[in-house]
């Protein structure tokens, strides 16, 4: 076993045009995939029809979708937002079997799952994006289901985004998902994505279960990637001075449902967060932490699906 052999520091995926590539082509992966590119003036992104289901995730910006999907073709405008920490941005989602090419200026990502079930194109407005406060204390974090089940009608994707404050930590306790076990846990691949200031960074870890040996222990940056095939993962950790963002890409070969088990050793800390109230700094969105936040809930102790 290799320390951080499923990390990607940003650009270490680079191909065709694009930032960051995961696909099926990266050795170990069967299920998800992620581009992330930059866009501006004339320059487009485009993407051909395939056994693979997309959704479009402005990260930075705005940008015009121009598609088509069998018989029916069409143009989305996703308005996007100014950055990352700005709360949820409005997304496309395309099916398996359609094409598209994607202009604009910012940077965008792409999530992938492979799949041969053609849904519908569905665009999801900003304000019709559930957003979730997770944890408490110093575990506090806003979870945006940009592409979450009952969100998008999707065959296989499952699409979230995390926001973690300074100084707090997320995707704690640290968890799992490589088994299928109905009702307690779904076998998903899963690919984080990082932002932070360019200055700045967070931390990540993950390390071995029963389904496979890993183990990452690394400072994240901007643009870092981090692969999880198996393995208990978390915390991502948010150093003071600092906000954490970050995009997580699931799938897998079996129904599309999000369920997780805790490390044991760690899973005792959610007892604690009943006595705790959610960290005041969130949402990203009030006064201090511009952006707009719609329909927010709050989740501490009990939740099944953790980041």
């Amino acid at each position: 076993m290799r320390v951080n052999e499923w990390l990607f520091r940003d650009g270490a995926l680079a191909r065709d045009g694009w930032d960051c590539v995961v696909d099926a082509s990266t050795p170990g992966w069967q299920h998800t995939g992620l581009r992330v590119g930059r866009l501006e003036g004339e320059r487009m992104l485009r993407l051909e029809a395939g056994s693979v289901e997309r959704l479009v995730v402005p990260l930075a910006g705005s940008f015009v979708v121009t598609w088509n999907d069998a018989d029916v073709a069409g143009e989305t405008v996703l308005e996007g937002r100014r950055g990352v920490l700005d709360g949820p941005t409005d997304v496309l989602f395309l099916g398996a079997g359609s094409a598209m090419t994607v202009r604009g200026a910012g940077r965008v990502a792409v999530a992938e799952a492979l799949t041969s079930d053609r849904r519908p194109v569905q665009y999801v407005p900003a304000a019709d994006v559930p957003v979730e406060l997770r944890g408490a204390g110093r575990a506090s974090r806003q979870v945006q289901n940009v592409g979450t089940p009952g969100v998008v009608d999707a065959a296989r994707l499952i699409v979230c985004e995390v926001l973690t404050p300074a100084g707090n930590w997320s995707s704690f306790p640290a968890h799992k998902h490589d088994e299928d076990l109905p009702g307690v846990e779904s076998q998903l691949e899963e690919i984080y994505w990082f932002s932070t200031d360019p200055q700045g960074y967070g931390v990540f870890t993950s390390h071995s279960s029963e389904a496979g040996e890993i183990e990452t222990a690394a400072r994240v940056h901007d643009g870092d990637v981090a692969l999880v095939p198996y393995g208990y993962h978390g915390p991502a950790a948010a150093p003071p001075g600092t906000d954490l963002y970050y995009l997580n890409v699931m799938a897998g070969p079996g129904e599309r449902v999000w369920l997780v088990s805790d490390d044991p050793a760690e899973a005792a800390i959610r007892e604690s967060w009943s006595q705790q109230a959610v960290d005041p700094r969130l949402p990203f969105g009030t006064p201090e932490r511009p952006g707009g936040v719609a329909g927010t809930s709050s989740t501490a102790a009990g939740e099944k699906e953790r980041r």
